[in-house]
């Protein structure tokens, strides 16, 4: 089994083309446990009900955003281990600055590229192959 397939990953994305696109992208990549949630707030009460390993999330969403989510999964035990990458389609240095203090793992602009959201996740995991 390879480790992509070991990777429980939630999508959070308000747009679903975006999810879906996303989801596609990971599943060329050799991932099989993916779960999607429209909003933060959804995305949160997954991660509450079973954590992933790591959390692909958009910044801009309605409720909770990017960095509201990633701020609520780094303050709770339960899954502040969880990898999480911070998906935007602005080239925002402020954004990009903040997302890293509050512990985001890595950042992945809009629009991406299969091979780009497989070095953003290596950087983080490893070779996933």
């Amino acid at each position: 089994m390879s480790l992509a397939e070991k990777i429980k990953v939630l999508i959070v994305d308000d747009q679903v083309t975006s999810r879906l696109l996303l989801s596609d992208a990971l599943t060329q990549l050799g991932f099989k446990q993916i779960t999607s949630a429209g909003d933060g707030e959804q995305g949160m009460k997954i991660m509450n009900e079973q954590p992933h390993h790591l959390v692909i999330s958009d910044f801009n969403m309605p409720k909770m955003d990017g960095l509201g989510l990633l701020q609520a999964v780094r303050t709770n035990p339960a899954t502040k281990k969880a990898a999480f990458i911070i998906l935007t389609a602005q080239g925002d240095r402020a954004l990009v600055q903040k997302a890293a203090q509050l512990g985001a793992n890595n950042v992945l602009a809009k629009p991406f590229t299969i091979e780009k959201m497989k070095a953003a996740i290596e950087a983080v995991f490893g070779a996933l192959k």
